[in-house]
């Protein structure tokens, strides 16, 4: 079973999977479960609880959306004061219920729980060097490669075992753990993927991917998992660990881009801002006369803010969303044309009429859908369509947690721009620029991963796993 898409989101890259975890409340699930429902946007496949009362583990997940996972029967019997949670986008694991996260197994009597959110570049090697040593896996998911090596170590004790199990991961990894009595926080060295820990007005301690997840619960931020970061968290509190050598940040911009929330702070920056100021910097890197600046909703909705306001040019809404599409529906005859963007985008034909256009997008990877979307907008009378998008030309394949990992797939690295603006009926087609990209953020371009811009990677796959083309999230 292939994970379930709207037609029209095909041109934009899958989002990650997002963790949530609950320690010391006697409402963990719940919570939980709140937290998981603000991070359904990074993970629309599956879901799942795993909570511990310190005795007795109790694990509930299942594919689908978090509110169609969880009931309040299912939520009640997930009893304890610590949960672990985890909605899931896969690419390089299959999409069927054995792959669902959290992943546990009992080891020698102690339960283990994953949750993980990226992707282990090594996870070929490693796969093939526990299967020679007699390990079985029961998934396709690289993240059961953690809870194999944490298995051959735990005699040592947990801290010790969670340094030498993720000494010899390689990639981007931030990944909530559970035995019965302890949560555990670790996060990569390079701190490609965000994690940050709040705390309930009780006490309890939260982590979780985004910051959006602790407003629905009413918890306070009190900082990032640091990169190289391990927080043993159980009722002594909180430990904080830093068992590695610290690497070079390599935060992924996209998150700022595209992937989180916009009223999430991610990497100490507010991502709603962030993508204004890319909005207000095109307007200074490209002056297009148009008549008024949309964006195709949800997409570029805050660059398109920016934008307008900076350059003076009125914000309109030239295509109205259906918010009551559902993931599936009735699959449209062959002559229906364009029906993937109708369904949920319809533009509106006495405002386009004769105008001349300025779409403002957060990103164009496969080119796909754009081509339809501008015909639409064409057919509905426009006169000029011209489109600026919030981030430079996607070239490169990702291996640590995007769902773009082959050059076959990104319009941009077979492409020209101007072939690009051809291909999609354009007038005319401007990208953000790098510097433009960073300078919005407020940040040090030092600080992130550019590598689906530049082609540098700040931790280099394997051969094997480069060949195979298992970029994307493995979570």
């Amino acid at each position: 079973m292939k994970p379930l898409h709207t037609f029209d989101d095909q041109d934009k890259p899958r989002h990650e999977c997002g963790i949530c975890g609950i320690y010391g409340h006697p409402d963990a699930a719940k919570l939980t479960y709140f937290g998981l429902y603000a991070l359904q946007h990074r993970g629309q496949e599956s879901a799942g609880i795993v909570t511990s009362d310190g005795t007795r583990v109790a694990i509930h997940k299942a594919m689908g959306l978090v509110p169609e996972v969880f009931s309040e029967t299912t939520l009640q019997r997930l009893t304890g004061h610590m949960a672990v949670g985890h909605v899931r986008y896969s690419t390089t694991g299959d999409s069927n219920i054995v792959n669902t996260q959290p992943f546990m197994v009992h080891h020698q009597g102690i339960p283990l729980a994953v949750a993980h959110n990226g992707n282990l570049v090594n996870a070929v090697a490693l796969r093939h060097d526990l299967e020679h040593q007699g390990s079985i896996f029961q998934t396709t998911m690289d993240s059961e490669i953690a809870i194999h090596l944490l298995a051959r170590s735990l005699d040592q004790g947990l801290a010790q075992a969670v340094k030498e199990s993720f000494a010899r991961i390689k990639g981007a990894y931030s990944v909530l753990l559970m035995t019965r009595d302890t949560m555990i926080a670790v996060r990569d060295p390079n701190g490609f993927r965000p994690l940050c820990l709040g705390r309930l007005e009780n006490g309890a301690h939260v982590v979780a991917s985004e910051t959006c997840a602790f407003d629905l619960m009413q918890a306070e931020y009190i900082r990032d998992v640091q990169p190289g970061e391990v927080l043993l968290i159980n009722e002594n509190g909180v430990e904080s660990l830093f068992p590695w050598p610290p690497a070079k940040k390599s935060f992924c911009i996209f998150e700022q881009v595209y992937f989180a929330r916009p009223d999430s702070d991610v990497f100490g920056t507010n991502v709603y801002l962030a993508r204004k100021r890319m909005g207000e910097i095109l307007a200074r890197e490209a002056k297009i006369d148009g008549d008024f600046i949309m964006p195709f909703p949800d997409s570029g909705n805050y660059a398109a803010i920016g934008y307008s306001q900076a350059s003076g040019i009125p914000l309109e809404m030239g295509m109205i969303r259906n918010h009551y599409v559902g993931r599936t529906f009735i699959q449209p005859t062959q002559s229906m044309r364009d029906f993937s963007v109708r369904v949920k985008l319809n533009p509106v034909r006495a405002l386009l009429k004769d105008k001349r256009v300025i779409i403002v997008e957060d990103s164009i990877i496969r080119g796909t859908t754009g081509q339809s979307r501008v015909r639409s907008l064409r057919n509905a009378g426009a006169r000029e369509v011209h489109m600026l998008v919030s981030c430079p030309p996607t070239c490169h394949p990702c291996f640590y947690g995007i769902d773009f990992p082959s050059n076959t797939e990104l319009i941009a690295s077979e492409k020209k721009v101007s072939e690009i603006r051809d291909f999609l009926g354009l007038d005319s087609l401007t990208y953000l620029s790098l510097d433009g990209m960073v300078e919005a953020t407020g940040m040090s371009k030092d600080t992130f991963c550019l590598a689906c811009y530049t082609g540098n990677y700040p931790v280099e796959p394997d051969r094997t796993f480069k060949k195979l083309g298992l970029g994307g999230c493995s979570c």
